[in-house]
């Protein structure tokens, strides 16, 4: 067969792909054939999303937020009905917030969980019907943070890609009778626009900085290396991966 990377007529759903590694996971999908729906929580920053990527019919819009149950049933049944079916989702959506424990509050914690696990665990199972039908798969975005410790103030956002990965190997093993593959990518410090405000916030690149000297290889990753994992986890190159969790992250958690 050789490696091939063509996803022409693949109808491919992506949680949060207005910018960062949805966005370049989109990007990607699109660039090899795939028909892609677009999610963001606002219809304004989706449709702005997909005038830059150059419009087109195999460009769907798919605004909702995904935090709510109500959310994601609308929203995941509308992409799939436009789409025609689905082969591939990605749970990308999510948010990680600087916060020291005397910090945390119950608010706090529970717009996290709805978000990172509740809203990918329940966008993975409204998409499970139409992945049975065409034997697809899911690549769940967890982060280096699921599987070491972190920098203070990421104890919530650590909690829940950790509890996403063991998720994902469940739902692996539970999916795979069916033909449905699942895995999770675990990035490190990727450059996306979360890492650059943050970035704005701490000042005269302290983040940056120490991003650098945190990472074996010296550098921050780049959103175009996450977006060749997914592609991969999403290709029949990875017919026999499923339950499996690649972290890109430069070295990081080895080094840790």
């Amino acid at each position: 067969m050789g490696f091939q990377l063509d996803f022409t007529g693949k109808r491919v759903l992506i949680t949060g792909s207005t910018k960062g590694i949805g966005r370049g996971a989109a990007e990607g999908f699109h660039e090899l054939g795939a028909h892609v729906a677009i999610n963001g929580r606002l219809a304004e920053t989706v449709a702005q999303a997909i005038e830059e990527m150059g419009g087109g019919e195999r460009l769907i819009a798919a605004p909702g937020d995904l935090s709510s149950v109500a959310g994601v049933k609308t929203t995941v049944s509308a992409a799939i009905a436009d789409l025609g079916g689905l082969d591939v989702l990605v749970n990308n959506a999510g948010r990680g917030d600087d916060r020291p424990i005397d910090g945390l509050d119950e608010e706090y914690w529970q717009i996290m969980i709805d978000l990172n696990l509740k809203g990918a665990f329940f966008t993975a199972q409204a998409c499970v019907p139409a992945l049975k039908e065409s034997k697809g798969n899911i690549i769940n975005i967890a982060s280096m943070m699921g599987v070491m410790g972190g920098p203070e103030g990421l104890l919530v956002y650590s909690a829940t890609k950790g509890a996403m990965i063991q998720m994902s190997r469940m739902m692996a093993l539970e999916l795979a009778r069916d033909g449905v593959r699942v895995n999770n990518l675990c990035p490190g410090w990727i450059e996306t626009p979360m890492i650059q405000n943050e970035n704005e916030l701490a000042g005269d690149d302290a983040l940056l900085n120490y991003i650098k000297a945190d990472c074996p290889l010296g550098r921050i990753g780049h959103v175009d290396e996450t977006t060749g994992a997914i592609l991969y986890f999403a290709s029949q190159n990875a017919g026999y991966t499923t339950g499996s969790t690649l972290v890109t992250d430069g070295g990081i958690s080895e080094g840790r």
